[in-house]
């Protein structure tokens, strides 16, 4: 009971000492939001709690960035998985064309409103009225999934897309063929509206054709100017700006064909919001698109609450929401992105602000009410001569990747270009984490890295470690290793004895875990593991760590 009451006091001395400590060292930190301790390690379940979260809030702007923690932020790969679920995309990048989901969603849609094309056909013709159906292009009436994941991997690259265009490649979007040649046979007169340009219009046409439409035309095909030539803003269009907007540009077209030839739109349809918004139909009809946004300020004056995104989401980390979310409940991917880089203060270089963003205060506010804890650990540890060690990972653990991530890979990640920035050491150090591993130094651990980064980078990543602020970091401390990096399978760098996994690849969970109790074993160093830090849930899985910390990341997900 004495020693009980001794290292209690000996806990909170610890504790205050090191709150000093990080008063001191972690400027102007913010309230903590909710993130990341598991339970202990040692007699718990360790991997209590360490699971991803799967219900989000999320404006389409990207203003969500600023309110959301990172947890709170869809991740990017986690998108990407949901949306190729949705499409059946097996991870080609090419859409299934029998069967998925959206496919069952499509014709679900097209069905219910085929069932109302005569009602809305007679009523027209019943008033005098000429009717007419308005479509979009691109997922609308012609399907992009392949040339947007495929080819440009989601990032949209406007001179292969006009290879795309001029070459006619683009399947009809799903269920879509026979709803406007139903739509014509009936007696609407069939309009085309499409942002792509009068350049891109007899092939636009041309491939409409190709797949099965009948009823459009060049004539009856409005594609949007492009300043050369002939080629010019026609004069029942009016903007704000030198540019028009998508809304502007759609709607005054619609208002052209209502009022100038004489027609009443009694349908409207498209698969962005933007297609939609501005009035001058009677009628609209969104169709699911998660895979890009084209946002547009609707007309003055003119309030479409309906026409807006989602802003609720519910997703699982592994993808398997496509299965059962309709398109407009995943989150878009563009989004996504604005959501992103608002939250690291990226202004849309793809390069994060690196003196103030809601992750710089994010970060700080975490440190700020962990260090002290880490530091008592350490410090009671150290006491108790039980050799304390902190456990981290190096990728935006203690080395920050998003410049590369967004601003070199688009999000869209490179083996290869990866090493070129591993090999250079241009990795700044993770906001506020080179405090929190000072002190849990001082405080009495030894500093313990543990990368998916493999042998061939060990050098490179404990220089970069060291040049911006991690002296603690070596690949040997007290006789024993202490940076670990993953074997190659070339020459000497083999498997470890101490990691034994399921198949012929081991899973990030198997090498870290396994690595970790190697740590704590004797021939490991004897180590106590009172603290294991990461940004990916599989970094701290598996338990062989008193705590687990987890640290936000939005920008990948390593299942």
């Amino acid at each position: 009971m004495r020693r009980l009451a001794s290292t209690s006091r000996f806990l909170s001395i610890a504790a205050a000492g090191a709150a000093l400590v990080v008063t001191s060292t972690v400027v102007g930190a913010a309230p903590a939001s909710a993130h990341g301790w598991g339970s202990p390690g040692h007699g718990h379940d360790p991997d209590a709690g360490l699971t991803p979260r799967t219900s989000f809030t999320m404006a389409a702007d990207g203003s969500s960035g600023t309110t959301q923690g990172g947890e709170g932020i869809p991740n990017i790969d986690s998108v990407k998985k949901t949306i190729a679920t949705y499409y059946g995309d097996p991870g080609t990048g090419i859409a299934n064309t029998t069967d998925s989901p959206y496919i069952r969603e499509m014709r679900s849609i097209v069905d219910r409103q085929t069932k109302q094309l005569r009602q809305i056909h007679d009523r027209a013709v019943r008033r005098g009225e000429k009717p007419a159906i308005v479509l979009d292009a691109d997922d609308t009436t012609l399907w992009t999934y392949d040339m947007e994941v495929a080819d440009m991997h989601f990032v949209f690259d406007p001179a292969e897309q006009d290879v795309w265009v001029q070459d006619q490649r683009f399947a009809a979007t799903p269920s879509m063929v026979g709803f406007v040649n139903t739509a014509a046979k009936m007696g609407f007169t069939v309009f085309g509206l499409t942002g792509r340009n009068d350049d891109q219009k007899a092939a636009t046409v041309a491939n409409l054709t190709k797949v099965g439409y009948q009823g459009f035309t060049s004539a009856n095909f409005f594609t949007k100017w492009t300043g050369v030539g002939a080629s010019t803003q026609p004069s029942y269009i009016s903007c704000a700006a030198a540019s028009c907007t998508t809304v502007e540009y759609k709607a005054l077209t619609r208002k052209h064909i209502e009022q100038d030839l004489g027609y009443d739109i009694t349908l409207n349809v498209g698969d962005q919001w933007s297609d939609l918004q501005g009035g001058y139909a009677d009628r609209n009809l969104k169709l699911p698109n998660p895979t890009y946004y084209l946002p547009s300020t609707d007309l003055p004056g003119v309030s479409e609450p309906s026409l807006s995104p989602w802003t609720h989401f519910s997703m699982a980390a592994d993808g398997s929401s496509g299965a059962n979310q309709g398109g407009e409940g995943i989150p878009n991917i563009d989004s996504v992105k604005k959501t992103i880089a608002t939250y690291y203060g990226d202004p849309g270089t793809g390069i994060a602000n690196k003196t103030d963003s809601p992750y710089i205060r994010e970060l700080r506010s975490i440190v700020a009410r962990q260090a002290p804890v880490i530091a008592a650990q350490c410090a009671v540890g150290r006491h108790q001569h039980r050799n304390p060690a902190i456990v981290l990972d190096a990728d935006d653990t203690t080395l920050w990747t998003y410049d590369m991530e967004v601003g070199d890979m688009h999000f869209v990640f490179d083996t290869a270009e990866q090493d070129v920035w591993v090999q250079d050491q241009r990795f700044p150090a993770t906001p506020s984490m080179t405090s929190l591993v000072s002190i849990a130094q001082r405080s009495g651990c030894t500093v313990i890295g543990l990368t998916g980064r493999n042998d061939d980078q060990k050098a490179a990543t404990i220089a970069n470690l060291q040049k911006v602020g991690y002296p603690q970091f070596a690949a040997e401390q007290h006789g024993t290793q202490t940076y670990y990096t993953k074997w190659t399978g070339v020459g000497t760098s083999t498997q470890p004895s101490y990691v034994t996994c399921a198949t012929a690849k081991c899973t990030t969970v198997e090498y870290k875990s396994q690595t970790r109790a190697h740590i704590e074993s004797r021939s490991g160093g004897h180590y106590d593991v009172v603290a294991n830090l990461g940004d990916q849930y599989s970094d701290l899985l598996g338990g062989s760590a008193d705590r687990a910390v987890k640290l936000p990341n939005p920008t990948y997900y390593l299942p």
